[in-house]
């Protein structure tokens, strides 16, 4: 058996990829694996923000071209890069367990959120985070930041900003986590839909990678991000808007709460319930936010 993988050539993907390439390796000792190597508009294209260069799949489309074209087998994804809205002819083959879902402030002075000075220049790329962060301390002056991890981390280390925010799921995978200033509570900084899930791609034709994938899929962790992107699917939103999400399953029973920022963190607009169907529950909850203005704020 023999699969080849796209990958976008970033330390953290070319990890995310191997992990996933290990795992498959462990279940099927006979699996040859490649990896494939694209660059997307995503990773090109960094003197402007997420929402400037599209937003929604900036860092999957070329991936999922390959794919479509029969070059490659599969493509490993952050989940919470990857719009809710599957191309016609792919299918998500695995969504393994879930990582940290939390983020993380770095600051080269040690600063927590609430010690920062005031004016504190931020760093961030995420509306999501920009936006929660000036809920907290609207005195903040937030500001763009792209680049992969260690690139963020330069900036910061050399002054650039005060302190920035990156997931913590890709400075624990990378081994970074000595850059962490602060983990950042979900009451601080609620997560993006799927943040600290990784999605592998496949044709929904080919039903030979779909075996070997689905060996990978985790029940629980599907649940709750089918939950967090109903959610954000129901306000109509990209993966790149101030909406967050994070769901968890107890039992048969599954919690999600969700959060639509203004831009300038003058307003946040909260939902929480239960229920156990994960993508009603999502778009429940995307209802309830919108019946409280979340449309006026996306």
């Amino acid at each position: 058996m023999h699969l080849t993988f796209a990958t976008r050539p970033s330390a953290l993907a070319r990890w995310q990829t191997r992990y996933v390439i290990e795992n498959l390796r462990a279940h099927w000792p006979d699996l040859d694996c490649a990896e494939k190597l694209i660059t997307t508009s995503g990773d090109r294209i960094l003197d402007k923000s997420l929402p400037e260069i599209g937003g929604k799949g900036v860092f999957t489309q070329e991936l999922e071209a390959e794919l479509l074209s029969g070059k490659v087998d599969a493509a490993v994804h952050s989940l919470k890069d990857l719009p809710v809205e599957q191309p016609p002819g792919l299918v998500l083959g695995a969504i393994p367990a879930r990582g940290e879902v939390r983020d993380v402030l770095v600051s080269r002075e040690g600063w927590r959120l609430d010690t920062l000075p005031v004016g504190a220049v931020i760093g961030t790329s995420s509306l999501r985070r920009g936006a929660q962060l000036l809920a907290f301390r609207p005195d903040l002056r937030i500001e763009p930041l792209r680049g992969n991890v260690d690139t963020r981390l330069r900036k910061a280390a050399e002054g650039h900003y005060d302190a920035i925010i990156l997931a913590g799921a890709g400075i624990s995978r990378l081994g970074l986590e000595v850059h962490i200033s602060q983990w950042l509570s979900l009451d601080e900084m609620l997560p993006a839909p799927g943040q600290g899930a990784l999605a592998i791609q496949c044709r929904s034709d080919d039903l030979q990678t779909r075996g070997i994938l689905a060996v990978l899929d985790h029940p629980a962790t599907r649940g709750a991000v089918t939950a967090e992107r109903a959610f954000l699917d129901g306000l109509g939103g990209g993966c790149s808007v101030p909406v967050a999400a994070y769901a968890s399953q107890e039992a048969s029973l599954h919690t999600l709460r969700g959060a639509v920022a203004a831009l300038d963190g003058s307003q946040v607009i909260r939902v929480d319930g239960r229920g156990s169907e994960p993508q009603a529950l999502g778009l429940e909850l995307a209802r309830q936010a919108l019946q409280s203005g979340a449309a006026a704020l996306i």
